[in-house]
């Protein structure tokens, strides 16, 4: 199994195979012309483009700390693979066997928000029934996203589960407008692309690179007028877009993904060029 993996610093990532699926176009990049988006970022005959859902493993400071969870094994329906173009389930055991490790191996799990897309690999189906996929993990999860994730409003119940949040509620932390996961790792909340909607920072040995999940989700949103329209709050998104990737670039930093194919990094210089890149290998 063909894992990329990249160091920052003293920080070791890898990412772990957690699936991929096939999203509209027009719905992944808003009131963008598809004569614009589609020069960035591929897409197939149903105007569908590939989206993987790949959890960053990372080692540091003795700890293994996963950002996200994948999409899981077993937890959609035949409707909702369909809607959702489903195309490759999680091999998130298999990717951590690749290293030598297990799930109960992994300390931290930093969720950026909790849509299905990256808290289905939260639990899994054990003798008919969802238990903790990680269960000796502490689960970070941004107060707003935990309250809205077990009360969903018309809109978010589509892809707030109670199924994902049940069987790991004794093992959430929640935290407010940012927390230290440990040093030089630090969670930010955004809001945006939902309400609890949070980015990761990491800097270790003067390098910085930031996770900035869903309100940049490819690298070719790096526009910060190229939102979704899956967004809760386009503006805010906006906003966040501007005072994140500016201030990255400014200060040197890289950019992680979790759903990009074709980048797990990608640096950009003053003039929005890549300079730098770490290419999807599978």
């Amino acid at each position: 199994m063909k894992l990329n993996e990249w160091k920052l610093g003293a920080f070791h990532l890898t990412w772990l195979q957690g699936g991929l699926t096939q999203l509209d176009g027009g719905a992944m990049f808003g009131v963008v012309p598809k004569p614009l988006w589609s020069r960035k970022y591929p897409n197939n005959e149903l105007n569908q483009i590939p989206l993987r859902a790949d959890p960053i493993l990372v080692e540091a400071d003795g700890k293994r700390i996963l950002i996200e969870a994948g999409m899981g094994n077993g937890r959609l329906t035949d409707k909702q693979k369909r809607n959702f173009g489903l195309a490759e389930e999680s091999r998130i055991v298999e990717s951590l066997a690749a290293k030598g490790l297990t799930p109960d191996d992994i300390d931290i799990v930093v969720m950026t928000h909790m849509h299905y897309d990256h808290c289905n690999g939260l639990v899994t189906w054990q003798d008919g029934k969802l238990v903790p996929t990680f269960p000796r993990a502490v689960i970070f999860v941004q107060e707003q996203e935990w309250a809205e994730m077990r009360e969903p409003n018309i809109r978010s119940r589509n892809t707030y589960w109670e199924e994902n949040w049940r069987p790991i509620e004794r093992q959430v932390q929640t935290y407010g407008e940012e927390h230290e996961v440990l040093p030089g790792m630090t969670l930010h909340h955004t809001g945006g692309h939902s309400q609890g909607h949070a980015v990761v920072r990491m800097e270790s040995e003067g390098q910085i690179a930031l996770h900035l999940a869903d309100i940049m989700p490819t690298h070719a949103h790096q526009n910060p007028l190229w939102v979704m329209a899956y967004d809760d709050y386009p503006m805010t998104s906006i906003f966040a877009k501007e005072k994140w990737i500016k201030g990255g670039i400014a200060q040197g930093a890289s950019f992680t993904f979790y759903h990009d194919a074709i980048y797990r990094v990608v640096k950009w210089n003053e003039q929005g060029e890549i300079v730098e890149h770490l290419d999807v290998e599978l």
